[in-house]
């Protein structure tokens, strides 16, 4: 990825500051329950990350340290590779699933390759994002042949990873004042998803961004990090881009759209961004826990009221999917469709 080409040059009012500041980061919650931290204590502090952040991370988080060393150690392998042998699993706009090098975030290139595969193979997309349309198509992963053991070691981790998933999903119910298994039905069909990213270091990382500003279009993302640091969020109370701060065995946890929508706000989706630098790659692995596609993604009835109405109109959350996806692949002229396009003024 040598010099900076145009396509990935940010705006000027995007461009990363890349002072170092200390500041105080997002919460670090603890989920091991003992006989002195009771379950109600630790809703709270979810509730509370929630409502003030939409990040926090978690630590003693049932995910075994040992598989988070491999999955770390498995995405290098396997981006090291030579660009031929990665480019033998290349995605496309038929098959989303497998290697990519040249996604667009806000329609500018992002300074980063990926690998993308599903939690649940076979998954079921509609064909089009036209809503008559009803015709289905199916997804399914491509893996490579090497590294040795890549597709075990991913698969592995993503089935203890969706553990830890519908746990938060639960405590977040709970904190909601839900029953805990209120979001369960939703991932029966789930469209689930996890990537590998890796940050080559930047010539200009004062220009470019590893993955530009945005939001995330699920429920729940859950990302695994390594020690180079470069994650950022958008703090709410004053939009200063405050880093997440790379903490030993800890995951990343962020709310995304949906849970916005579910909650009629109550907690909210926010901004990120990766910056990228001149001198180290980067690896992170995140999972984006997606519903089913036949999904109609609205404000919860038991969250809703004559005092608190609901801010969103349903949406079809294979039909968003669908659309949103076109912009991954190339830059358009149109700014993609987002859950502000359902909100109710």
């Amino acid at each position: 990825m040598g010099e900076v080409d145009q396509a990935f040059i940010q705006s000027i009012e995007h461009r990363p500051n890349l002072d170092t500041i200390e500041i105080e980061g997002i919460p670090l919650i603890d989920l091991s329950l003992s006989h002195t931290i009771d379950i109600n204590v630790l809703v709270s502090k979810i509730g509370t990350a929630c409502k003030n952040w939409g990040f926090f991370q978690v630590i003693n988080h049932g995910v075994p340290l040992e598989l988070l060393e491999k999955i770390k150690v498995a995405a290098k392998a396997f981006f090291d590779q030579p660009m031929e042998e990665k480019r033998k699993v290349k995605r496309d706009e038929v098959n989303p699933m497998g290697y990519y090098e040249s996604e667009h975030t806000k329609n500018v290139r992002d300074w980063k390759e990926v690998f993308d595969f599903l939690i649940k193979d076979p998954s079921f997309l509609p064909a089009s994002p036209e809503l008559e349309d009803d015709e289905m198509r199916t997804l399914s992963n491509q893996w490579p042949e090497n590294p040795p053991q890549f597709r075990e070691v991913c698969q592995e981790y993503a089935r203890e990873v969706e553990k830890l998933g519908y746990k938060l999903l639960e405590l977040i119910s709970l904190s909601l004042g839900l029953p805990s298994n209120r979001f369960n039905g939703y991932f029966e069909d789930q469209l689930s998803r996890m990537r590998l990213n890796h940050y080559p270091p930047c010539p200009c990382p004062e220009l470019a961004l590893g993955v530009g500003r945005h939001k995330d279009a699920g429920a729940l993302t859950i990302v695994a990090q390594d020690d180079v640091g470069g994650l950022q969020v958008k703090r709410k109370s004053d939009g200063v881009w405050v880093p997440v701060k790379p903490t030993s065995n800890a995951l990343v946890i962020n709310v995304g759209d949906i849970i916005q929508v579910w909650s009629n706000e109550a907690y909210e989706s926010v901004e990120h961004r990766v910056v990228v630098n001149s001198e180290r790659e980067r690896f992170s692995i995140p999972i984006f826990f997606f519903p089913s596609h036949y999904v109609m993604v609205k404000p919860l009835e038991e969250l809703v009221n004559e005092g608190n109405p609901p801010k969103y109109k349903p949406y079809n959350f294979g039909k968003f999917n669908v659309t949103r996806n076109r912009s991954n692949y190339k830059k358009l002229e149109v700014q993609n469709i987002q859950i502000s396009d359902f909100k109710i003024i």
